[in-house]
């Protein structure tokens, strides 16, 4: 089993949150706190789909 030290953790989040603000802008544009949990939501789920389509399918050779 591999060990991840604290402050690799903390780079893969910093990483990831660089990697959706430049995507997806900084600032929420809905006002209410339950709008701009789907707001979020949405645009997770669109670096989410975006990262598993760039991503190479592994097959076994034989």
């Amino acid at each position: 089993m591999i060990r991840i030290s604290l402050f690799d953790q903390q780079g893969l989040a910093e990483t990831a949150m660089y990697r959706f603000k430049q995507l997806m802008g900084d600032k929420l544009k809905s006002r209410q706190f339950n709008s701009q949990h789907t707001e979020t939501m949405i645009k997770v789920k669109a670096i989410n789909k975006m990262t598993g389509l760039g991503m190479p399918k592994y097959q076994q050779q034989i």
